[in-house]
């Protein structure tokens, strides 16, 4: 049994259709990215997959059960941690209090060591005191990972994890992201940079809101 499935999931917008008819099975503990242009609809699949948003039509399922009508989202969200691309770290906390605080909000004790065993898995540590302004965009991005780990999470899903990044730090969320994949965790990633997902075991491709192809992670080439 697949740890999410979504079955002809469909999502509309005030008459535009963002999502049409999708089918994806994601297994627990898989690496699984999404690659498209912008406004195929790669966030809106992320934010469905993520219990953030109802689809207009099919059904999304979580072990077998339906997320949008079986399950309390409240107790499904608490097993998905989110990584986004514009980090929403508070500036006015510490590295260590900004991790702390997503434990809180999410009904989690907020455990000093929990949070600083987070921070070390991403490199961070060692800058727990510091706060965000100071840190480079690379760093705040490892600490919006940190941030998603300390909830320990099943699930993690990042929506566009690199964008901003250069070429080393890339690789450094990425080789992170796959650190965590091995642990167990499942991952899903949404980008549209294809060289940033080779660490994937699978990639999909969404191009106005429909999978058009589906292949191995070191197997994927942008077509002419």
């Amino acid at each position: 049994m697949p740890l999410i499935e979504l079955k002809n999931v469909r999502k509309a917008f005030e008459g535009q259709t963002a999502l049409d008819g999708i089918d994806l099975k994601v297994a627990e503990g898989e690496f699984l990215g999404v690659v498209g242009p912008s406004g195929s609809g790669k966030s809106t699949l992320l934010h469905i997959m993520g219990g953030l948003l109802k689809p207009t039509g099919g059904k999304v399922l979580f072990r077998g059960e339906n997320l949008y009508e079986d399950l309390k989202l409240s107790d499904y969200r608490r097993s998905v941690g989110f990584i986004f691309q514009s980090f929403n770290l508070l500036d006015e906390l510490t590295v260590l209090e900004n991790v702390i605080l997503s434990m809180v909000v999410s009904g989690l004790q907020g455990d000093k060591k929990t949070a600083l065993k987070a921070l070390e898995k991403v490199g961070m540590h060692e800058r727990c005191n510091a706060k965000p302004s100071t840190l480079s965009v690379g760093e705040r991005q490892r600490v919006a990972i940190a941030r998603s780990v300390a909830r320990d999470p099943l699930i993690i899903l990042a929506d566009e994890p690199t964008g901003n990044l250069d070429t080393e730090n890339k690789l450094k969320i990425m080789g992170i992201l796959k650190a965590l994949n091995e642990e167990g965790r499942t991952i899903v990633v949404v980008s549209h940079d294809l060289f940033t997902l080779k660490v994937a075991d699978r990639i999909v491709e969404l191009v106005d809101g429909k999978i058009v192809r589906e292949v191995a992670g070191n197997g994927f080439s942008w077509r002419s």
